[in-house]
C-alpha cells in the first residue's frame, strides 16, 4: 500500500508514515508535535550519540554471531531464559531506521513502524521477546525506573504493538541491556570498559490505540494545540514572546 511522509494532508488517499518516535512527540507535547507534522516546523536538530551508536553496532554483531548458530547468548543464560536470538529474513530490515517493523492502520490512515535493537525467541512459549540496547556511564545504580525512562518503556511497548499486529506472538516482558561505561579506570589504554545490566520490563501495549485516535483526531483539526506546561521547547517559545 503506497505512503507519504512529511506534513499530513487529511484528503490524502495514501497512508501516512508515522514512526515510533513522533508517536513519543505526541504524547510529549501536542502542540510540538502538530507544529512538526501538520506544519512542518521540526525541533531544531540534535547532534548524533556516536558512541551510543557504536556501543548498539558491537552488541547487534555479537547477538548475531548467537542468532546465526541459533545458541543462547552467555547474557541470556545468566538470566535463567530458554531462548535464543531470533532468526528471520526481515530481521535486518527490522532494525533499519527507515523500515522497522511496520504495520499499515487502515482505518486511520497510518503507516506505523519502528526500529527494535533485537529480538529473542522464548524456546517454551515461541513467544517474542523484544529486547532494547541502552548506554549511559554513571556511578549510580542502573534503572529504569526515573520519570523520563518512561519513554524508554513505551518505546518497548510500542515495538511489542507492532509485533502483534503483525500476527506474532510477543511476551509482556522485554529485556534492557544497559551498559554503563567505566570511568574510573586509572589508565585509559584505548579501551572503554562496560557493566552491563539485563533488566526486565513487563510493559502493556493498551495505550498505543487510544493515543493513535487521539493523534489521528489532533492532526484533522485546524488549530494549533496551547503551549506545553512541561516542555522546553514552548517555554521557550513563552520567553521570547515575552521578549
Amino acid at each position: 500500500m503506497l505512503n507519504y511522509r512529511g506534513k499530513y494532508n487529511p484528503s490524502e488517499k495514501r497512508l501516512f508514515k508515522l514512526s515510533r518516535s513522533k508517536v513519543e512527540s505526541f504524547i510529549q507535547c501536542k502542540r510540538c508535535f502538530y507544529l512538526d507534522r501538520k506544519l512542518g516546523i521540526s525541533h531544531p536538530p540534535s547532534f548524533p550519540f556516536n558512541l551510543n551508536s557504536a556501543v548498539d553496532n558491537l552488541l547487534k554483531n555479537e547477538f548475531d554471531y548467537y542468532r546465526k548458530v541459533q545458541k543462547p547468548h552467555p547474557y541470556i543464560t545468566k538470566i535463567g531464559l530458554n531462548a535464543v536470538p531470533f532468526n528471520h529474513e526481515n530481521i535486518d530490515k527490522w532494525r533499519a531506521n527507515f523500515t522497522g517493523i511496520s504495520y499499515n492502520h487502515k482505518q486511520l490512515k497510518f503507516h506505523l513502524f519502528g526500529a527494535v535493537d533485537d529480538l529473542w525467541i522464548d524456546l517454551d512459549s515461541n513467544e517474542l521477546i523484544v529486547v532494547d540496547y541502552k548506554s549511559t556511564s554513571k556511578s549510580a545504580e542502573i534503572t529504569i525506573d526515573a520519570d523520563w525512562q518512561m519513554s524508554y518503556k513505551r518505546q518497548m511497548e510500542f515495538y511489542q504493538y507492532l509485533l502483534r499486529r503483525n500476527g506474532f506472538l510477543v511476551s509482556d516482558i522485554g529485556y534492557f541491556i544497559y551498559c554503563n561505561g567505566i570511568k574510573n579506570k586509572q589508565l585509559f589504554e584505548e579501551s572503554l570498559n562496560f557493566k552491563i545490566h539485563l533488566i526486565p520490563y513487563k510493559g502493556s501495549d493498551k495505550w498505543v490505540e487510544k493515543s493513535l485516535i487521539e493523534l489521528h483526531k489532533l492532526l484533522n483539526q485546524n488549530s494549533i494545540p496551547e503551549y506545553g506546561e512541561n516542555c522546553n521547547f514552548c517555554n521557550y517559545q513563552r520567553e521570547i514572546k515575552i521578549l
